[in-house]
């Protein structure tokens, strides 16, 4: 009889991107070597990464730290935006700013994002049939990080909002069979030096 056994995710937004996006800057580079050699010991199965030139590239800089681990492009895994909420849904006193962030979205984005962030939920969350636990890597951007931790803490869909993650920072979220999903690590820098870290994120204090 099949069983069912521990997933663990590692999610990682990509390193530091260029101004036009086309791929990751020197230091960028950096941080994606550096996280892979953070992780090159993780048992992984897989590592899932977005198909922008800066997800794919860090995927790879990783990827070269890692032993012998297939790296698998997919869209669920890009940059989108995976829920608008309607002004009802949001508190009061953030609604507005809230649906100011989001006015520029497109019908398709509108549209397609919700779609994939479901598809998201289903292919990279929850406890997997089998008797080994399984660790999968997804290399990603900062919104569907977001949108997982938000799942994990059955947060409401709207809290994507406002939870920022830095360049190459790891996340890593346990789904245990008969267990509410636990967030062991949220936006963890420690793998990179002082210089390489806080990129990406608002400009708030840096602690």
């Amino acid at each position: 009889m099949t069983g069912t056994a521990t997933r663990y995710l590692y999610i990682a937004r990509h390193g530091e991107a260029l101004p036009d996006e086309s791929g990751l800057t020197e230091g960028g580079r950096r941080q994606a070597a550096l996280l892979g050699r953070r992780l090159r010991d993780v048992r992984f199965t897989a590592v899932h990464h977005g198909p922008l030139p800066r997800a794919e590239q860090t995927a790879r800089l990783i990827g070269d730290q890692l032993k012998c681990v297939a790296l698998h492009v997919s869209e669920v895994a890009g940059d989108y935006v995976p829920d608008i909420p309607e002004k009802d849904e949001l508190p009061a006193e953030s609604a507005d700013f809230c649906l100011r962030f989001l006015e520029g979205a497109t019908d398709e984005e509108r549209s397609r994002g919700p779609a994939l962030a479901r598809q998201a939920l289903e292919l990279f969350t929850g406890p997997v049939a089998g008797e080994e636990d399984r660790y999968e890597l997804v290399v990603t951007h900062n919104f569907l990080v977001a949108w997982l931790v938000r799942d994990a803490l059955h947060a409401p869909k709207w809290r994507w909002l406002g939870l920022n993650h830095c360049n190459a920072a790891l996340t890593v979220i346990r789904y245990a069979p008969g267990r509410p999903a636990s967030v062991l690590v949220s936006n963890d820098m420690s793998h990179l030096p002082t210089e390489l870290r806080w990129t990406g994120f608002p400009p708030e204090p840096h602690i």
